[in-house]
């Protein structure tokens, strides 16, 4: 038992199970004397070095794949993943030298643009911001591991899943031992590892198990999407992880392509595990007036996606690509609940924390 722990019953994904907690400090997110008291935190110490372990890993799996990483800025003019109906993030303004911009939320765009310098893809680990206030799924700064491939759908989604499982095999073979003297257990780990294919429903059969309980579903005029409490539904009707694909148009960002005639149905998918969404994935629009018209269904200016549209129309190229949240694999991992946690110098949005 770790000194100075406690042990409670957490409301997880997992079940009812006592599962061995962090100490105190660790939750005291804006105190000042955080920084100091949780560095001898058995439970602190072992989330750093699988914070570690993801970031290597990760670089060895696309590294090995000939994927290049990008170094790029975390200021841009055109954000991403806050522009959906259904988004439930908002973009963070800034001004910087008299200039107004924006951090960047994701910096999948030029995921985009680099797969036209190296067609077997490209790749980051770096920080997102978000506008949003934080809770226990969701941090105003998280670290995100995205892609881009020269793919369709399909195959992204293949190497996500493939992606997903090297990370966690990683994890079991440095730390299983870890986990076992913290009593966390790596039991949902191996679970995941023994199963062949994970289930996959389109989004109107997901809707149509969920039924018409707006806790889980919200409808609104023209689109659909899932509640957090619709996800978790979902994760327990499946008994474990679930592929979402498909999902209305309308609820997800403009730039996803379409998938179906009628363009009501995007070619996207959300890998549902532990707290909910953890991967995001899609495949996006070959051309520039499919981009152009997605950005007037979505009510987006398209003053800001000029370049965008010329990249399409100059350089046309099939990719697709998936982003995940760090910290949210790292959730799962550790059988935790509180996202909040797995911040060694935590940031909320309006608030000055030292250091």
């Amino acid at each position: 038992m770790m000194k100075g722990a406690d042990t409670r019953t957490l409301l997880n994904p997992h079940g009812d199970v006592r599962l061995l907690y962090p100490s105190e400090a660790v939750h005291r997110w804006t105190d000042s004397e955080r920084f100091l008291n949780i560095i001898d935190d058995p439970w602190v110490r072992l989330f750093v070095k699988l914070q570690h372990l993801v970031t290597i890993s990760t670089y060895n799996f696309w590294v090995s794949r000939n994927c290049m990483t990008m170094h790029l800025p975390i200021t841009t003019h055109a954000v991403s993943s806050p522009m959906g109906l259904g988004s439930d993030s908002r973009p963070v303004r800034i001004e910087l030298f008299g200039k107004e911009t924006f951090l960047a939320d994701s910096m999948q765009f030029m995921l985009e643009y680099g797969c036209r310098f190296n067609p077997a893809g490209c790749f980051y680990v770096m920080p997102s911001f978000r506008g949003e206030d934080a809770d226990s799924t969701h941090l105003c700064q998280f670290y995100h591991s995205e892609v881009e491939l020269c793919v369709g759908l399909e195959q992204s989604m293949q190497v996500a899943d493939e992606y997903f499982r090297y990370l966690t095999e990683a994890v079991l073979e440095r730390y299983a031992d870890a986990f076992r003297k913290l009593n966390i257990g790596s039991e949902h780990m191996c679970k995941l590892l023994s199963t062949s294919s994970i289930p996959r429903l389109r989004f109107d059969e997901a809707a149509r198990i969920l039924g018409k309980d707006s806790r889980y579903v919200e409808d609104r005029v023209g689109w659909r999407t899932l509640t957090r409490a619709g996800e978790i539904a979902l994760l327990k009707h499946c008994n474990g992880p679930v592929w979402v694909t498909h999902w209305d148009h309308l609820a997800v960002p403009f730039y996803q392509a379409y998938a179906d005639e009628s363009r009501r149905i995007a070619a996207n998918a959300d890998f549902l595990i532990g707290v909910g969404e953890v991967i995001g994935l899609g495949e996006r629009h070959q051309s520039a007036p499919e981009v152009s018209a997605a950005l007037d269904e979505h009510g987006v200016d398209h003053s800001a996606y000029q370049w965008y549209l010329g990249l399409k129309e100059s350089k046309p190229l099939r990719t697709s690509g998936f982003g995940m949240g760090v910290e949210r694999f790292l959730l799962w991992v550790l059988r935790h609940a509180e996202i909040r946690d797995l911040q060694v110098l935590p940031r909320f949005n309006g608030q000055s924390i030292v250091p």
